[in-house]
């Protein structure tokens, strides 16, 4: 059996899964770079998540952080994501290949517009189950309404 295992695919894509870190990624890919604070300011969390969201995000290699006195910038760094986009394209190219096929045996046996057999006749009332007559009759009707809970 072939192994496919590469820890820096599985870091980028579990960094990827979760949405925050989608969107601080998304911020860093609109400036060359960003303090914490300003990554943070936009989310409705405290800045020790943002922090934890960070680490993710460093530890798969997409961001790197840099200090300048008590400041700390974020940059997007692209090398994890160009690994991910090649793992990813194999599996695109896989599926347009097997759509281009079902493209073209749809082209070569087309549906035919006429319908070449008739449909079953339906059957006559007369003929139904007789338990169907029995489960009619046998079936209960609901309760009237009960009094509402309002005050």
């Amino acid at each position: 059996m072939v192994k496919y295992q590469d820890e820096t695919l599985d870091r980028t894509f579990a960094a990827l899964s979760d949405p925050t870190r989608r969107a601080l990624l998304t911020r860093l890919g609109e400036r060359e770079s960003l303090s914490v604070s300003e990554l943070a300011q936009p989310f409705a969390m405290s800045l020790p998540a943002i922090m934890k969201h960070l680490d993710v995000l460093s530890d798969a290699g997409l961001i790197a952080r840099e200090k300048t006195g008590r400041t700390v910038a974020c940059r997007l760094t692209a090398r994890p994501m160009e690994q991910a986009m090649n793992w990813l394209n194999r599996y695109a190219e896989f599926w347009s290949d097997n759509l281009d096929r079902l493209a073209a045996f749809v082209e070569e046996n087309p549906w035919p517009t006429s319908p070449q057999s008739k449909p079953p006749p339906a059957v006559p009332r007369a003929q139904a189950s007789p338990s169907r007559d029995v489960s009619a009759r046998g079936r209960k009707r609901s309760m009237p309404r009960g009094p509402s809970r309002k005050t």
